[in-house]
């Protein structure tokens, strides 16, 4: 077995009996025409099972959302799936496998930051699905989506018309609240190379309440760390006692 393949089937959590699916659901179709091109054997590239990934991938999400919410609306299930197969979900899902670093691609997208690109990491990340349903069967792909799609799923679902709370909306209107500055919000770290950057963010309130968090992308790091701060502040039940106040923390 390569190292390369080893190293995704290793981050995906899935081992292939035939490996030649892997490598298609990683190929680009600007890798693939670009090796026609240049007279070399015609590689498959991974817009069909990009398709298949994307039936399976909404069946799955729909069928385990069903189950874990059977009590709420049509309307109200309809957004939380329209939230986790969204290409921005599934782009960040992908970066937090690495697929970017795995991905085969034409020089002209290698150049232009493909691996970084959105559209291809979700594409990517449905290709993969499909690649794991036609190798292992539905349960497989079940298995995966479950953990890799649908991991931040909370055992109830969150109030509002969104799909998910707007948890800094909710701490500068829990902030106006209490008589309290509003939140400011500081980018106080990045790691990882340029295709797989993690960051931290920071949410100061007022003089006594901060609190960090980590994740692929500044947007999402915000938002944890906003929702952090407000657990701090719920569990407080005021905003004076620096004994209360929430120090650094992780994801």
């Amino acid at each position: 077995m390569s190292a390369e393949r080893e190293a995704v089937e290793r981050a995906i959590g899935c081992s292939f009996r035939d490996p030649s699916l892997l490598r298609r659901a990683l190929t680009h179709k600007s890798c693939a025409y670009e090796k026609s091109a240049a007279g070399e054997s015609p590689q498959a590239h991974n817009e069909l099972l990009e398709f298949l990934g994307d039936s399976v991938l909404g069946l799955l999400v729909s069928e385990l959302l069903f189950l874990r919410y059977p009590d709420l609306s049509e309307g109200r299930l309809s957004k939380l799936k329209a939230h986790y197969v969204s290409a921005v979900h599934l782009a960040e899902a992908a970066r937090a496998l690495d697929l970017g670093a795995h991905l085969l691609l034409g020089r002209g997208e290698e150049l232009t930051g493909g691996r970084a690109k959105k559209a291809l990491l979700a594409d990517a990340l449905e290709a993969v699905i499909g690649a794991i349903y036609l190798d292992a069967g539905l349960d497989a792909a079940r298995t995966f989506v479950s953990k890799h799609v649908l991991g931040g799923l909370r055992s109830e679902p969150e109030a509002g018309d969104g799909p998910l709370t707007n948890f800094k909306s909710a701490l500068q209107e829990l902030a106006q609240a209490r008589g309290l500055p509003l939140p400011r919000y500081l980018v106080v770290g990045e790691t990882g190379p340029e295709h797989a950057k993690t960051f931290v963010v920071e949410v100061l309130l007022g003089p006594d309440w901060v609190m960090q968090a980590e994740a692929r992308t500044k947007k999402a790091a915000g938002q944890k760390a906003a929702e952090l701060l407000l657990t701090k502040l719920a569990a407080s039940g005021g905003a004076g006692d620096p004994s209360d106040r929430g120090g650094a923390s992780g994801p």
